[in-house]
């Protein structure tokens, strides 16, 4: 029977539909289901925002196409931890070794998506591999598949061993690939963004490294056990570590030492000061990136532990089904492109090209980006017009325990 962790709210068609034996607690599918709306903001960008314009270079961006950016930098930890979160709550209905080789297949799964399906079918509709680009689906599954091995250990050491990776990694930053010569594409791979791999035809770039995402699975995982104790007792302790994480960052970034190898500095006015101080690394996701969005993420989740407010029953469908939104919305904004490309120019073909690294994910005709307004404005339309679909499959999920199910 699944389980929440919150009071009853008003039912919908797929929560009056017969229970299935997997468990969910439902503030952290309402938490997933925000970050994954808010998702569709960066990607609707990538598209039909200017590729080629860096929306953290305070040098050239506006305000709001920074803050454009940065509103989503929350997605991909939040979308990691709660990975390992999931994993953790799984152990109520499977055993070591069955939760280990699901995570195993599952992570498995998730890189072929990630080289097949989703670079050809969704990315970038095109076969050549001219361009590849490794992304949070691959990451996500080498991840898993970590996390795989690390079930048989305590949970706490697991949860440490994530700990002491998120806090450490940047002593890493120094060493850089150029440095290890032939292990520079493992170096990519593990730690720092890079080419791992061309022959002057063909790329393939490590944009997410794995290191740090590690970690934060591994965190989620141990945040999984939390679920497991009174109400009461998660919510004080959600409320403590979210607001120790913030705290740290506020103090660790006003030094401007240790935990980012970006320095913030004076800007020519306040506003640009103060984004200065929360341009953080992604990619690497560093320290301080991670405690400026895990430390908020850990205050929504105790913000929705007693009840779903009904204006966010929405994002708890997409919630449920985030792999299956993750695909649809990507699909479904390239789509987007290539009706928008044919009713302006007449022709498509340049949905359909291989971009370079510095306008990814598509190459875009002359005059193609929109104004912020007319992103956001196609951004939010991208939810609105997968929450039937997601409605659907959420109630698929919840009545039937077909084992195909779980990888989607």
């Amino acid at each position: 029977m699944a389980v929440t962790a919150t009071a009853p709210a008003r039912p919908t068609a797929a929560d009056r539909a017969p229970a299935a034996s997997r468990v969910r607690i439902e503030s952290v599918d309402v938490v997933r289901g925000v970050i994954m709306i808010l998702m569709a903001l960066d990607h609707t960008r990538d598209y039909f925002g200017d590729a080629a314009a860096s929306p953290t270079n305070l040098a050239t961006a506006s305000a709001a196409l920074f803050m454009t950016r940065w509103i989503t930098h929350l997605c991909a930890p939040v979308f990691f931890l709660l990975t390992g979160t999931g994993a953790s709550l799984a152990r109520r209905r499977r055993s070591t070794a069955e939760l280990s080789r699901f995570l195993v297949t599952r992570g498995l799964w998730l890189i072929f998506l990630e080289l097949v399906v989703y670079r050809c079918f969704i990315l970038q509709f095109n076969f050549d591999y001219q361009t590849t680009v490794l992304t949070v689906l691959w990451a996500l599954g080498w991840a898993m598949i970590v996390l795989g091995a690390l079930v048989w250990l305590p949970t706490p050491v697991v949860t440490a061993l994530g700990a002491l990776v998120i806090v450490l990694h940047n002593l890493l930053d120094p060493i850089s690939a150029q440095s290890l010569g032939s292990l520079a594409p493992l170096w990519n791979v593990l730690h720092g963004p890079g080419v791992i791999f061309t022959d002057g035809h063909h790329m393939l770039f490590a944009a997410y490294p794995l290191v740090p995402w590690v970690g934060v699975t591994a965190v989620g995982y141990g945040l999984g056990e939390v679920y497991r104790w009174d109400p009461a007792r998660r919510r004080a302790l959600l409320l403590r570590a979210g607001l120790a994480l913030t705290a740290a960052f506020f103090v660790l970034r006003a030094v401007n030492g240790y935990g980012d190898p970006s320095r913030w500095a004076v800007q020519g006015t306040p506003l640009f000061t103060l984004l200065s101080f929360v341009n953080t690394t992604k990619y690497p996701p560093s320290l301080l990136f991670l405690l400026m969005t895990l430390g908020p993420a850990l205050l929504f989740l105790r913000a929705v532990d007693e009840r779903t407010p009904d204006w966010l029953r929405p994002a708890l469908i997409i919630g449920k089904v985030p792999m299956f939104y993750f695909l649809l919305h990507f699909l479904l904004i390239h789509l987007l492109t290539v009706v928008a490309a044919l009713l302006r120019y007449g022709q498509v073909h340049w949905m359909f090209e291989s971009p370079s690294l510095d306008k990814f994910p598509v190459t875009q005709p002359p005059g193609w980006p929109l104004p912020l307004p007319a992103v956001w404005l196609i951004w939010i339309s991208i939810p609105v017009m997968l929450y039937p679909l997601c409605r659907w499959f959420a109630g698929v999920r919840q009545r039937r325990t077909d084992w195909w199910l779980s990888y989607l």
